[in-house]
């Protein structure tokens, strides 16, 4: 048998089902024995870039493996983007690029590029395979360092001529799964005995705390001590409970801040945050200056990274909550009552702004919606603004930054789980990166409703640079252009606002009704400064 075929059957064997990329010559044998594994779907995107965002999406929403597949040379190099996301987010996902055959590196062969170094500073793993029988156990070894520990992307680059060569019929190994991260527990008693004997602390949880929304709920209630959110987070906490008191960092919340810099706080929880640069409104020292500080992480490599902890446990985060809970209601502590607050942080008013835009959208689509944000002006006022009526209801990269991406990863969640109503909240500049993806949602009959923020600028560079410089270059903004025509001419449903009283419900609803993708840009110069100040203040620091 050729040796890609037997990588094909041990994806099979790890009930892998889902494929996304883009064929090439350099990877031709792969996609052709997928004509004998009908129980993978190739998701074939307009850019691999995408692709990326794609099997990263999935990875986090299925929680099983990503894969994702590549050329050599230029498709390998623009899969990096979304090999460094995926790092930054813990996903795990296996990308496969080409290589060209082992007998021509080093003579200029077409698309010929040494791969896996560029992804060793982006992936947990990245090897070129130069022999067919090791190609399955090298595949087998990236996979079980991609799933285990902390999962996070990996790389293997196959050779042409690996790929096709002829190997005896293999010992299929074991598809690996991750083992459960258990905290010690002679740590959570003396823990435990500490968050007792303080008056007051708070709890700051990162994106780390999904999957353990409900037990984290319940440690706020037994303690009564109050949550906050990183930006990666919102909409793990729903907004009525009375506990949480905002975001913090990028875009965050005032009340957030009055919590953060309160210095009768004795004590912080960290869980599940590595406390990077927009989680923390740039390194903030009071998050647990003069505090007892407790953090919880699968990685230790944030203990102490920037700020000192007393307690570090290395530990999944539900393990060790849930302990944690053990251990307070052995004590006599129970769960305390903590009855829904009818809040919004926002007032709707009739002004056509994006502030307006997001909240009249968000009026008008299921309660149950998830949103992935991309990057721009409007995912300040979506963090700001935007309410969470539903858990995990937001997808929001601020970390890495990559424009784009929220296109890419609104297919991605919607392919993993099809029953959630899936919205893709982008803007111009990112659409003119990615956009060509909704035809990839078309022809695979994916239901994202993409809302495009039309400004015809780089709206977020352009605030940064009238903040920070006080003036911001003509060259920022660009010649208008109707999405909704581009979308149109792709045979996509679609709808142009341009003014508030045009967004109705019947309108949207049209929209959703569609069996794959739709559009609805919202042609909209938005001059209002974004809640995105600590930000330029952060930039405007240097060079003074």
């Amino acid at each position: 048998m050729k040796s890609v075929r037997a990588v094909l059957d041990y994806l099979v064997s790890g009930n892998v089902s889902k494929i996304f990329g883009i064929p090439a010559g350099s990877v031709n044998a792969f996609f052709d024995e997928l004509y004998d594994t009908p129980s993978i779907t190739p998701i074939i995107a307009k850019h691999e870039g995408a692709a990326a965002y794609m099997a990263a999406s999935y990875a986090k929403y299925s929680q099983s493996l990503g894969v994702c597949i590549g050329s050599s040379g230029p498709g390998g190099t623009n899969l990096v983007t979304g090999a460094a996301n995926a790092m930054r987010e813990h996903l795990p996902v296996l990308f496969l690029t080409g290589a060209v055959p082992v007998n021509t590196v080093g003579l200029n062969a077409s698309q010929e590029l040494h791969a896996d170094p560029l992804y060793q500073s982006v992936t947990k793993y990245s090897k070129r395979v130069d022999k067919a029988e090791d190609l399955l156990s090298e595949i087998h070894k990236a996979v079980e360092i991609a799933l285990t520990g902390v999962p996070g992307p990996v790389h293997i680059a196959m050779p042409i001529d690996v790929q096709l060569h002829d190997i005896p019929a293999p010992r299929m190994p074991a598809f690996p799964s991750r083992t459960p991260l258990l905290p010690d527990d002679h740590l959570i008693h003396e823990t435990v005995d500490k968050m007792t004997e303080v008056k007051s602390g708070y709890i700051f949880v990162g994106q780390g705390i999904r999957g353990s929304v409900n037990d984290v709920l319940e440690l706020a209630e037994t303690l009564s001590w109050p949550i906050v959110t990183t930006p990666q987070a919102k909409g793990l906490i729903p907004d009525d409970h009375p506990l949480l008191a905002g975001v913090f960092g990028f875009a965050g919340h005032e009340q957030a801040s009055q919590l953060i810099n309160d210095r009768t706080k004795e004590a912080v929880l960290i869980l599940g945050s590595s406390l990077g640069e927009t989680a923390t409104n740039n390194w903030n020292p009071n998050i647990n200056k003069n505090k007892w500080t407790i953090q919880v992480d699968f990685d230790a490599s944030v203990f102490n990274r920037k700020y000192v902890v007393d307690t570090a446990i290395h530990s999944d985060v539900h393990l060790t909550v849930s302990s944690m809970i053990a251990e307070l209601n052995a004590r006599g502590m129970k769960r305390n009552s903590y009855p829904a607050e009818n809040r919004s942080k926002v007032s709707l008013t009739e002004e056509y702004n994006t502030s307006n835009v997001l909240l009249k959208l968000q009026e008008i689509l299921p309660s149950s919606s998830r949103y992935t944000i991309d990057i721009g002006e409007f995912m300040a006022y979506v963090i700001n603004h935007m309410n969470v009526f539903h858990e995990d209801s937001f997808d929001i990269n601020v970390h890495f930054g990559a424009m784009g991406s929220g296109i890419g990863s609104a297919i991605g969640a919607k392919v993993a789980e099809p029953e959630r109503p899936t919205i893709s909240i982008t803007g111009d500049g990112c659409f003119f990166m990615h956009g060509m993806e909704i035809l990839t949602a078309k022809e695979y009959d994916i239901p994202v409703l993409f809302v495009v923020m039309n400004n015809s600028r780089l709206g977020m560079v352009h605030h940064g640079h009238s903040l920070q410089y006080k003036r911001a270059h003509e060259r920022f903004s660009q010649q208008p252009v109707d999405i909704s025509q581009m979308a149109a001419s792709l045979g996509v449903p679609c709808a142009r606002i341009d003014h508030l009283g045009e967004l109705t419900e019947e309108k949207v609803q049209q929209l959703l009704q569609t069996t794959g993708p739709s559009l609805l840009e919202i042609s909209l110069v938005d001059d209002t400064v974004p809640p995105m100040g600590d930000r330029v203040k952060f930039l405007s620091s240097f060079g003074k």
